[in-house]
């Protein structure tokens, strides 16, 4: 279970960052003009994520923002009874903390690290103080609103209506593409949580990937072997998302 640990998970850390977005892996501060870059870098924190790092709770204010660099964020919409279930991945690619660029207070979601990494941390009052004065951040930001919104919905229909495995090698198609690394560090508990079903479910699924060559399976870790077959057994949900995200970019240019 996921442990509202901010302060002792998160650690500060050097910056590598340069003035003019040089060394920035996060693609919504990497396309910043220079003007808006320096106004932006002063005010970012660069910070550690360590795994199982609750960056924002359902329900409560949220403070900090966030652009991630490295690593994996989960965002998981929490019941009642307390059972979540993951709506969206956010890497380096991504923003955390959608609900305040639009002027709200808190948050819906539960954000929680699913793989260490690294994010530039802005303060909420700062962000509103900046947006009026960086027209190219406010444009990228309302871009993956919209991007995250979309990619929300179609995991929603998703876990309704394809099979385990075509869902399972969806997540890890996604997972690859935010933290580029072929050994993932999860658990059949994990997956289960993420994909909305019982363990002995994510098992099954796993193990007809791996039978057909296209991971390897351990205790802990899954391994892509083959991303090319993955990518068809994949169901149709990770194409869509990966071409409605490139023709918004496209027409955002």
């Amino acid at each position: 279970m996921a442990r509202k640990l901010i302060s002792s998970k998160i650690d500060r850390v050097p910056d590598p960052r340069s003035g003019n977005g040089n060394g920035i892996t996060n693609l919504i501060l990497r396309d910043l003009p220079k003007q808006e870059c320096s106004q932006i870098f002063s005010e970012l924190e660069f910070v550690r994520l360590k795994l199982h790092t609750v960056l924002h709770e359902a329900g409560e204010v949220i403070r900090s923002t966030y652009f991630m660099e490295s690593g994996l964020a989960s965002v998981l919409a929490v019941q009642p009874d307390g059972k979540s279930v993951e709506v969206g991945l956010i890497g380096k690619e991504g923003f955390i903390g959608l609900p305040v660029i639009f002027g709200l207070k808190t948050s819906a979601l539960r954000v929680v690290v699913q793989g260490d990494g690294t994010a530039h941390r802005l303060d909420v009052g700062t962000l509103h103080k900046l947006i009026p004065h960086c027209s190219k951040l406010e444009r990228q930001l309302q871009i993956f609103s919209m991007i995250f919104a979309i990619q929300s919905t179609q995991i929603a229909a998703c876990n309704r209506l394809h099979e385990v495995e075509e869902r399972l090698a969806r997540w890890l198609l996604m997972s690859h593409d935010r933290i580029e690394t072929d050994m993932l560090p999860l658990t059949q508990e994990f997956l289960g949580q993420m994909l909305g079903t019982r363990r002995s479910s994510v098992s099954m699924a796993a193990s007809i990937l791996q039978n057909a060559g296209m991971i390897r399976y351990t205790r802990g870790h899954v391994t892509l072997l083959d991303k090319d077959k993955l990518k068809e057994a994949a169901c149709d949900c990770y194409a869509i998302i990966q071409q409605q995200r490139k023709n918004w970019m496209d027409e955002a240019r």
